[in-house]
């Protein structure tokens, strides 16, 4: 099992997610954070003061899919997230050692 992060513009939120469930990924956690990489931020002006916003609202989905699902997830939040503009996100995938369904004891694939 792999942990799947994704930090992905907010209005590409829908998108990914109805991939994700197209191709049986169950359960996913979505958070609103906020960041910069390459994009850094920018300036606008708000009733005539300029200010810089150095943080940029992205929107961050966590999903723990068995291992034979991982390169399919990949490909559906790459074409799903894309816009071919710098600040598009990033992908990361981690090894999950153990799941635990807490209301049934579940372990392993059938917690997920």
């Amino acid at each position: 099992m792999k942990l799947i992060t994704a930090i992905i513009r907010p209005f590409k939120l829908d998108e990914v997610r109805e991939g994700l469930t197209q191709i049986a990924v169950s359960g996913l956690t979505v958070t609103e954070v906020k960041g910069f990489g390459r994009q850094k931020g920018h300036t606008e002006l708000y009733r005539g003061a300029e200010y810089v916003v150095d943080l940029l609202p992205k929107i961050k989905i966590e999903a723990v899919v068995p291992d034979e699902l991982v390169e399919a997830a990949l490909e559906v939040i790459m074409h799903a997230a894309r816009t071919d503009k710098i600040g598009d996100g990033k992908i990361f995938v981690s090894p999950i050692e153990q799941v635990l369904r807490i209301r049934t004891g579940e372990i392993g694939k059938d917690a997920l």
